[in-house]
């Protein structure tokens, strides 16, 4: 899926016991390894949005990124979270169990900072959070370019991890996403779209938004999504 396959570089890890109000990289151990959490405090935070990645990419892709640069000025503190496999220098994911394990075992330290918990992440990531949210106490997801359906494959959706979060549901999609066009959600699933935007939210030479702008729509659709407005007062 979208970024590069590379490792992240993110720095020396901090002890677990370290708050989340200073930021900084924690390690937390699972039983595949290894996770990593790069925390982006909030001032003067109201909630937590943690994000995982992709199957083919890191914390460095720029749906991540830009929401770790916009959410913490709005009272959120973003967590972007690195499954063991890719702490290791793996370049294949392991099976969608071993992710949501390893996931569950993060969720202590997620929750250190005691505010409301959103999960969430990209495409795996946001498989991830569909499938354990509502068992791990999240109070909303936030899903980044769901893969819907393999390229090509549409008989093979995976809307059910959609329509069973059982919470409070953002997605946004890309709106040539090859792994989910926004016309092929579920009626109940209105995602909030980035025009012209593939899985990874690039957009071409000749689109008609700048690179900018489309992370510009994704970041306002999170921010006026009700869960985080709400919050907000």
């Amino acid at each position: 899926m979208a970024s590069s396959s590379e490792p992240a570089s993110a720095g020396p890890a901090v002890p677990a016991s370290a708050s989340a109000s200073a930021g900084g990289v924690e390690s937390v151990a699972t039983p595949s390894g290894d996770a990593r959490i790069t925390w982006h405090p909030a001032p003067a935070a109201h909630t937590v949005v943690a994000l995982g990645h992709g199957a083919g990419g890191g914390i460095e892709a720029r749906d991540l990124r830009a929401l770790a640069d916009a959410l913490p000025a709005h009272g959120c503190t973003v967590a972007l979270v690195e499954q063991p496999w890719r702490v290791a220098g793996r370049r294949v994911a392991p099976a969608p169990r071993t992710l949501d394990a390893a996931w569950r075992e993060l969720w202590p330290a997620l929750r250190a900072p005691g505010l409301p918990l959103v999960a969430g992440g990209r495409s795996a990531g946001a498989r991830v959070a569909c499938r354990t949210a509502r068992e791990l106490g999240a109070v909303a997801v936030l899903a980044l370019s769901f893969p819907l359906h393999p390229p090509g494959r549409p008989e093979k959706s995976r809307a059910d991890e959609l329509t069973g979060a059982g919470v409070p549901l953002l997605v946004v999609q890309g709106g040539r996403d090859p792994f989910g066009r926004p016309e092929e959600f579920p009626e109940t699933v209105e995602p909030a779209v980035v025009p012209e935007a593939d899985h990874g939210f690039a957009v071409g030479r000749r689109a008609a938004l700048t690179q900018d702008e489309a992370l510009r729509r994704l970041t306002d659709a999170v921010l006026a999504w009700p869960v985080l407005s709400a919050a907000r007062g």
